[in-house]
């Protein structure tokens, strides 16, 4: 056992068992256990026996009741030394006066290391870390026993050293506190003493050693609680010079300005900052339980330049309810309870270059009771003043990120287009899906699943996928940037289509009952951009081209052990994938750059151009007039050395 109390079990009924302790001492002529017999009681010595009757299962609880302290001075009742208790029990389960289970214990207990008797006046003085070692052996962190492979331990007696004495801990941490330093001079430690060792060695004794004082006396710093606030400017004056396209905007209390967004995993966010120059509409799903209000709408927004700006708010109420409310979990009665809550809110910010100019918030205000399901919508629009349409969010033509690409269909009356990922609901089916655009610069994992039987038809239902991937894109062309024309055809790039079957291959019918394969179940969709320019210092992103293809897969029913009258479920999927690519294509490398490699500054360490840097405009580490005085001392210099090493001077 390895403590003053420690439990077994006895199993099996327990009526009219009687449990006893006895202490077995060995025979001294046989080193063997005396026996031992059922007359013996639930005490013995310090040791106590309880017994905790169960049904088919007793505890059986043997504990010590002495005391484990060390002894101090003239005390008593304690351990005089470390190993306080070396004793052997056994334990017996006795039914008139016939053993049916014994248990043996072997006891060997130390005594406790804490301090537990009265604090003498005399304090202990700690030395200086800086100039004598705090402790002369590290590895002693048992008080009062002996710490293994610790043989600076002076609790460790030689017996107890002889175990572990090839294994003791060795350095600083097992006693060595003083080692001997390269620099002294009786040191042997480096390998290679060059020469002049003996001239450079410090002469010194270990007290002095360079090991003491590697204590650092550093200041205590209190935890700070992270929030969304920026540090508080120290000097007097305005906050901003102006927002860039990204950065978050603040309110008047130096905090974000948040407004409940999705974040990644596709769930809404309370307090998600508003970055400027990017739009965004987004829906969330609450309860009345759940719902929470957001920031209140006479928060001072801080316009860019220091001055702060107060929201344009207009309240408004819902009357049909039925765009808001998306399930009803039982009929409304009086007794169910209702809010005034939120269902809408609009944002239009009106900006010009890096200022905000003005924030006008449009409100819609609903009832909503338990048990119903909220759809809130947010949005946010940034319109330029200098705008006078406002469907025209930007002064910048080209694509901003989060915004909706644009699409059109040049074969159709209206040319009006669209181009789609899903947004799943409710189970995820395709038939309850909704649509949702998609948005420039975000790539985009979205899809739903179909419900298929068993007796479905390959073709049918290939057939019945494709409709489904098309119904996604209902364009022929993507507009290159975002105030791309409609009656201008060059101001849109047409959408390359790879058929998802092609005409060379032969498309298996799938005659198996229940496999189907080549069904097209995931739609690509790769659109290529390039920054072409910037416009007020914001980039100006256009899309180059579009190409839509499909990947196909073997779809198999699945099912439990009956099949019959069952239907299974394909996922279908439709991917984004923006890629960046330069705008104009790289300068060819010249047959110089090709043959000559050891010129190429980008490919080498040493760059024979510019070797002349330092001298050049370019070099901005030193004024120029500096670079170009030493430039000619350096020269001067050069050419001294040369005319002083010509033969001639050598006949003087």
């Amino acid at each position: 056992m390895s403590g003053p109390r420690v439990n077994s079990f006895f199993l099996g009924n327990s009526s009219g068992v009687n449990f006893s302790i006895i202490l077995s001492p060995i025979d001294e002529e046989t080193g063997k256990l005396q026996l031992a017999n059922c007359s013996g009681s639930k005490r013995a010595g310090d040791w106590n026996l309880s017994v905790t009757p169960g049904m088919n299962t007793s505890k059986v609880t043997v504990s010590l009741t002495r005391n484990l302290q060390l002894c101090l001075p003239n005390a008593t009742d304690c351990c005089t030394t470390p190993l306080c208790v070396v004793e052997t029990l056994q334990v017996l389960a006795c039914r008139d006066s016939l053993v049916l289970a014994h248990l043996l214990i072997q006891a060997e207990i130390y005594a406790n290391s804490s301090f537990t008797g009265n604090v003498s006046e005399n304090a202990t003085i700690i030395p200086n870390q800086a100039f004598k070692p705090l402790g002369s052996c590290p590895c002693d962190l048992t008080a009062g026993a002996c710490d293994v492979r610790c043989c600076c331990d002076p609790e460790c007696t030689p017996d107890l050293k002889q175990l572990f004495s090839e294994s003791c801990f060795t350095g600083v941490f097992g006693g060595d506190v003083n080692p001997p330093f390269d620099q002294l001079c009786s040191s042997q430690s480096m390998e290679y003493t060059p020469d002049w060792f003996p001239f450079l060695c410090v002469q010194s004794s270990l007290n002095n050693t360079p090991f003491l004082g590697y204590f650092y006396h550093g200041s205590i710093s209190t935890p700070r609680v992270p929030s969304f606030k920026i540090p508080l400017q120290t000097s007097p004056g305005k906050l901003f010079t102006g927002y860039r396209q990204g950065d978050p905007i603040m309110t008047e209390e130096n905090e974000y300005f948040t407004i409940p967004q999705q974040s990644t995993a596709g769930q809404c966010v309370g307090n998600a900052p508003v970055a400027y120059l990017q739009n965004f509409d987004v829906k969330c799903l609450t309860d009345l339980a759940s719902y929470k209000e957001g920031l209140p709408h006479d928060v001072r927004i801080n316009s860019g330049t220091g001055d702060f700006i107060q929201q344009n708010v207009i309240y408004r109420t819902i009357t049909d309810m039925g765009n808001f409310i998306t399930e009803s979990e039982s009929l409304h009665t009086a007794e169910v309870p209702c809010q005034n809550v939120t269902f809408a809110e609009h944002y239009m910010f009106i900006w010009k270059d890096k200022n905000i100019e003005r924030i006008n918030v449009t409100v819609f205000l609903g009832t909503l009771c338990d048990g119903e399901i909220l759809t809130q919508r947010f949005t946010v629009k940034f319109i330029s003043l200098k705008s006078t349409n406002a469907a025209e969010l930007f002064g910048n033509p080209g694509y901003q990120v989060g915004k909706p690409v644009k699409a059109a269909n040049m074969n159709a009356s209206d040319t009006f287009g669209s181009l789609n990922i899903w947004q799943p609901a409710g189970r995820g089916l395709c038939t309850s899906a909704t649509y949702t655009p998609v948005l420039f610069g975000l790539d985009s994992l979205s899809g739903c699943i179909l419900e298929v039987g068993i007796n479905e038809d390959c073709g049918l239902l290939r057939g019945n996928v494709t409709e489904k991937l098309n119904s996604l894109i209902q364009a022929t062309h993507i507009g290159k940037r975002d105030n791309s024309s409609y009656s201008d055809l060059n101001d849109w790039v047409e959408i390359i289509r790879l058929d998802p079957f092609n005409s060379d291959t032969n498309v298996s019918s799938g005659n198996l009952k229940g496999i189907c394969p080549d069904i097209p179940a995931n739609l690509n969709i790769r659109i290529v951009f390039a920054v072409v320019g910037a416009v007020q210092g914001i980039p100006q992103q256009e899309i180059l081209a579009v190409q839509i293809s499909y990947s196909t897969v073997i779809w198999q029913f699945q099912c439990g052990i009956i099949c019959e009258n069952s239907t299974s479920f394909l996922p279908i999927t439709a991917s984004v994938q923006f890629i960046k690519v330069p705008a104009q294509p790289p300068v060819p490398m010249t047959r110089f750059q090709i043959n000559y490699t050891e010129f190429d500054c980008n490919r080498n360490d040493v760059c024979w151009p510019q070797l002349f840097y330092p001298l050049t405009r370019f070099y901005t580490g030193e004024p120029y007039s500096q670079c170009l005085a030493k430039g000619l001392s350096l020269a001067f210099l050069v050419l001294l050395a040369a005319i002083m090493s010509n033969p001639w001077f050598s006949k003087l």
